[in-house]
């Protein structure tokens, strides 16, 4: 699963990364969740005359994958992630599989690993980013909902795979990373099914990400500063007594 990731860049260097014209400038997030909007990027419907640059197009989609079919959002689950291993066949995403494959840019995700019964404690929180640095490309899917009154909502979800060993040990799932030399291929939704494309839909190899472990700050969403980056000791203190208080903010953990 993929809950929580970050676009902590820049406009010029998201357009460098993905071969965009014109990009609108838009502020680093540092974590951004479920049913926010987040960055996509498709296939323009046209090639400029005499140019060689892809034909790409960044826009804004809400987090929360909504199929064209759904006649009620607020009783259909809310889709993140979308497993890589079942897309093609699942009625929710058989469609996009096929029609409206998306890039997400990201410069880190956040996973927890859940300490197991003997261990006890809380969940410590890891901010994984490539080795390198830079942007990474999540697969993604997204399909635009159309209400009864006529009014749209464009929604997305990030592809998952079964995560590779080094990650294995904190969480069993991890995004699909997407290479620049495969963006064409994935973005290619007219000459490229579903099938053609399934040998990207893999882990990323072992040396490509890091995790950090990082404070429970990243829990919540209202925590958007550059603290919750911040390494910590990796740890699975015992958790604290809950209180009881209600501070209106939604968990997702």
């Amino acid at each position: 699963m993929c809950g929580r990731f970050n676009l902590n860049t820049t406009p010029e260097e998201v357009a460098d990364h993905f071969g965009i014209i014109g990009l609108e400038d838009f502020p680093a997030r540092l974590n951004i969740a479920p049913t926010q909007p987040i960055l996509v990027i498709v296939e323009g419907e046209r090639q400029e005359p005499g140019s060689n640059l892809p034909n790409r197009q960044a826009m804004l989609v809400r987090w929360g994958f909504l199929p064209g079919w759904v006649k009620n959002p607020k009783e259909f689950p809310l889709l993140i992630n979308a497993r890589s291993e079942t897309a093609i066949g699942k009625a929710s995403f058989r469609a996009a599989m096929r029609h409206r494959r998306v890039l997400i840019p990201a410069t880190g995700f956040y996973e927890w690993r859940r300490p197991t019964k003997e261990e006890g404690g809380k969940a410590q929180a890891f901010h994984i980013k490539p080795k390198r640095g830079g942007i990474v490309a999540f697969a993604g899917l997204m399909e635009t909902w159309s209400s009864a009154d006529g009014s749209e909502v464009d929604t997305g979800a990030i592809l998952t795979t079964s995560a590779n060993r080094s990650i294995g040990r904190i969480h069993d799932r991890m995004p699909v990373v997407i290479a620049p030399e495969d963006f064409s291929r994935w973005l290619d939704c007219k000459t490229q099914e579903p099938r053609a494309v399934k040998d990207l839909m893999k882990a990323a190899d072992e040396d490509f990400f890091e995790m950090i472990p990082v404070s429970d700050k990243v829990n919540k969403v209202a925590n958007t500063g550059a603290d919750i980056l911040e390494p910590v000791a990796e740890t699975l203190a015992p958790a604290s007594k809950p209180v009881a208080k209600d501070d209106g903010q939604m968990s997702l953990f």
